[in-house]
């Protein structure tokens, strides 16, 4: 080997190992990554992504995708592609729940929402994820992170999991509740800031559809 090529070699070893050491160092601490997120979330007015939903729990699985819009403040809906003709709305005041075809329209007041995509809610208004979450651990997966911990009075949620960007761009959401169940979010194709009309966030019952307060379904 002629030592021009092995002088080369060496370079590239050492510059490889130098930015190596140099990512390594760069890595976020938990505060700087929390940061991040309430920084990107905090900045956004509307939002719309893809997303695919997966449940695990009282003998039951099921997998879904669709839509997601989030509007602040305190809007969001949920367009299910599959199963096609669901439809979830949070209106700021009630929640709306809907599948095409059903017998009836039901609803609940927002302050009462319990429900799997409650984690989501704090998107909706000024986001603080340190205070928001109690016991947060960070673990890095990858070009990945995962900040876990408890939400505040969130009794049934047991633990949830943010699967974040080094950004602070929220690619994935799991929550374990107290029940053993298991809720894995996916998030993908974010359009921060993407123009939502009024009307998307506003549920017109059927015509002859009656509304049922109710707690929402598993």
């Amino acid at each position: 080997m002629k030592p021009s090529i092995r002088r080369g070699g060496r370079f590239l070893l050492a510059a490889a190992l130098l930015s190596a050491s140099f990512s390594g160092a760069q890595a976020p601490s938990l505060h700087d990554l929390a940061q991040r997120v309430d920084k990107r979330y905090n900045q956004l007015r509307s939002l719309r992504t893809n997303f695919t939903e997966s449940y695990a729990g009282m003998g039951r699985r099921r997998t879904e995708s669709g839509t997601l819009l989030l509007a602040k403040p305190g809007r969001m809906r949920w367009d299910y592609a599959s199963p096609a003709g669901k439809t979830f709305v949070l209106d700021g005041k009630y929640a709306w729940f809907y599948t095409r075809g059903a017998a009836q329209v039901q609803r609940i007041p927002a302050k009462q929402l319990d429900d799997l995509r409650s984690p989501l809610r704090f998107l909706l208004g000024h986001t603080q994820v340190e205070k928001e979450m109690t016991g947060l651990s960070l673990t890095a997966t990858g070009s990945h992170y995962q900040l876990s911990g408890r939400i505040k009075g969130d009794e049934r949620m047991k633990r949830v999991t943010l699967t974040v960007t080094a950004d602070g761009t929220i690619v994935a959401l799991d929550a374990e509740e107290s029940d053993g169940s298991l809720t894995h979010i996916g998030l993908s194709n974010e359009q921060p800031n993407t123009p939502l009309p009024a009307e998307a966030f506003h549920f017109t019952p059927p015509a002859g559809v009656p509304v049922v307060d109710s707690l929402p379904p598993v």
